[in-house]
């Protein structure tokens, strides 16, 4: 499997809390770096971060560990309650999903702070522009911690009409992202480099493949 183009998420039959980092099941997921700017380059060793990523029969489990020898950058009044808008302007982790392959100009939007803000939003690309609805609620939650100079983020991603339960074997496309550090360009990092001439996260053309496995299909 290669691993820069297809990321596998084994099923886990039981859920795990956004929160729960340190959880044996982990261990089964691929490792998938994050160590490429936006645009091809590398990016500093100390800003890398991995993603794992599966499933169960409640949500799409996503763990973020990432490297941090730099302040944060993050909201000196984070408010969690509600989504906050304009998140990708500080650190902050980041997967967009496109369940249906077929349609890969719809995609969803996750991303989860440090300070445990987080925003999740649905696009739709038009032959106009990008159409954003800035209302989608998936019911995700997000979890962080540092621990010395690593930071970890955690997401659950319930299933619902917008990302629906998948089927074994099923293919979605998938990206993922950290934005890490106060300068612009070099903060913009990615598992799938874009590679426009300014920082951009919104390329379905650059996002790989997330393979959704069963129990009895793990290598």
């Amino acid at each position: 499997m290669d691993s820069e183009t297809t990321i596998v998420a084994p099923y886990v039959g039981r859920a795990i809390a956004e929160s729960d980092f340190d959880n044996e099941i982990w261990q089964t997921c691929q490792p998938v770096k994050i160590s490429h700017l936006w645009s091809g380059e590398p990016a500093a060793a100390t800003r890398h971060a991995e993603a794992r990523i599966c499933w169960s029969n409640e949500a799409l489990h996503v763990r973020f560990v990432g490297a941090q020898q730099e302040p944060l950058v993050v909201s000196t009044n984070p408010v969690t309650d509600k989504k906050t808008l304009g998140l990708w302007d500080r650190d902050v982790c980041e997967i967009f999903l496109a369940p249906d392959p077929s349609n890969p100009s719809r995609y969803f939007e996750f991303e989860a702070a440090p300070t445990g803000e987080w925003v999740d939003l649905g696009i739709t690309l038009t032959p106009s522009g990008r159409e954003t609805d800035w209302d989608f609620a998936s019911g995700f939650t997000t979890a962080a911690k540092l621990v010395q100079d690593q930071l970890f983020v955690g997401m659950r991603i319930p299933w619902s009409a917008a990302i629906p339960k998948p089927r074994a074997t099923d293919r979605w496309g998938v990206n993922v992202f950290r934005c890490v550090g106060p300068e612009a360009p070099d903060r913009y990092l990615a598992w799938r480099p874009t590679r426009t001439p300014e920082p951009a996260f919104h390329v379905p053309e650059a996002f790989g493949s997330l393979l959704l496995l069963a129990a009895d299909e793990r290598e």
